[in-house]
């Protein structure tokens, strides 16, 4: 299945959103490779996300992930799933761009929920993990919202069925998208 003729597939969304989990069903599907910017992040500095954060701030994370995001959209046929904080920096979208990005919507009450127990999130150490999450989304949605697919996810929906709901609309999407 050829369908997006090799060009990039990115996921965005707030963490918790099941980027990961939906990109690697995604990539099997469309014989693609998977990666994960968070992954490359922490394989190359040799750390946590929450130690580069705690040693060196949301700043120069943000730019570990502007470099990783540079090396990756070099590449064809990949499944991408990004930092729920990608879409912050202008010049991320110059990257996200060469490929098709898709937001993975999801409501902040079964975001909560997904990530009560994680405690790998570093934007979530808060005195109110459930109104932190709320904000960022309320700051992230003009972003999130250029994305060129926005599927909202339910409660129900299994990753299978989100992958497989996103390979059903990807066509209608490329015949809209104008060629640069």
């Amino acid at each position: 299945m050829n369908l997006l003729e090799g060009v990039n597939l990115y996921l965005i969304g707030m963490m918790g959103a099941g980027k990961t989990t939906v990109g690697k069903i995604l990539a099997n599907h469309l014989s693609y490779r998977f990666l994960d910017t968070d992954s490359i992040i922490t394989q190359s500095a040799a750390r946590s996300i929450n130690d580069i954060f705690a040693e060196e701030g949301e700043t120069a994370f943000r730019q570990l992930e502007s470099d990783v995001l540079a090396q990756v959209c070099a590449y064809t046929q990949l499944v991408i799933a990004t930092g729920g904080g990608i879409v912050l920096r202008r010049e991320n979208w110059g990257y996200l761009h060469h490929g098709l990005v898709v937001w993975l919507d999801v409501p902040v009450e079964l975001l909560y929920t997904r990530l009560a127990e994680d405690s790998t999130r570093p934007l979530l150490q808060d005195a109110d993990p459930q109104g932190k999450l709320r904000s960022l989304l309320e700051e992230r949605i003009p972003l999130y919202s250029q994305a060129d697919l926005k599927i909202t996810v339910t409660a129900e929906e299994t990753p299978e069925d989100i992958a497989h709901r996103i390979i059903q609309t990807i066509p209608s999407v490329l015949k809209t998208k104008a060629p640069d």
